[in-house]
């Protein structure tokens, strides 16, 4: 006998829509063609609700809400585009690119950068906040890839690719606000660590983070499609 589906009713932008009990906004939103933006999200690792650019309006809540973590409820009533959800994720992208050094035109992932390609949609033409300026370095130790912590966002993509779809767990956080930094095993060199040499961090950066040596100079596009697919052959061995 088949188990009872738990099915939610709600509202967003003004549908109609159902979900499954336990889906968050962001997945349901995506099922029916509603497009919420995010840079911390990636389809096949667990959310995180880093960047906050995926906050959405409940209707009865003074608060935003991360849409990526945020489960639904029945009836409740979701706003993904209004003009205080586009002033909070301008002025999040802003923060952004005022942190670290920033500057589109010398970047590898120019045109390939998906903090890039937010701040097209989103209408951010200038950042109003006093640059940062911070002197960070550049990890070339590894023989195939580059980690440039200038470019990095701390969307946290790298680390949980690495522990969830590669299991070697080299990445991780160190460091608290501003001072937060990537590193790897226990901040040694990129080259010198545990690193298996997968590349699937360097794919699922958003930025010019984590690049390959071997195209620079080149374009260097990056393709996340492969960890739902990866997620799905673990699951079913």
């Amino acid at each position: 006998m088949s188990a009872t589906v738990d099915v939610k009713t709600l509202v967003i932008d003004g549908e109609n829509v159902s979900a499954r009990a336990g889906q968050t906004i962001l997945e349901v939103a995506k099922e029916n063609g509603i497009e919420i933006p995010t840079l911390c999200h990636l389809d096949g690792l667990t959310d995180v609700g880093a960047c906050r650019l995926c906050m959405v309006e409940i209707k009865g809540l003074n608060k935003l809400l991360p849409a990526c973590v945020a489960t639904v409820e029945e009836g409740m009533e979701v706003t993904t585009k209004s003009e205080r959800l586009l002033k909070h994720r301008r002025t999040i992208l802003e923060m952004l690119f005022a942190e670290r050094n920033h500057i589109c035109s010398v970047c590898v992932a120019n045109g390939n950068c998906e903090l890039q390609a937010l701040a097209q949609s989103q209408g951010v033409t200038h950042v109003r906040l006093p640059y940062r300026n911070p002197e960070l370095t550049v990890d070339a130790s590894h023989e195939r890839f580059t980690a440039d912590h200038n470019r990095c966002i701390l969307c946290t993509r790298c680390v949980r690719v690495c522990a969830e779809v590669e299991g070697a767990h080299v990445w991780d956080l160190m460091g608290r606000g501003i001072d937060t930094m990537i590193i790897s095993d226990l901040h040694e060199n990129w080259g010198s660590s545990s690193c298996t040499r997968c590349g699937k961090c360097v794919q699922a950066c958003p930025t010019g983070a984590l690049f390959d040596k071997s195209k620079i100079g080149a374009d260097q596009p990056k393709n996340p499609d492969f960890l739902p697919y990866l997620n799905m052959m673990r699951e079913a061995q």
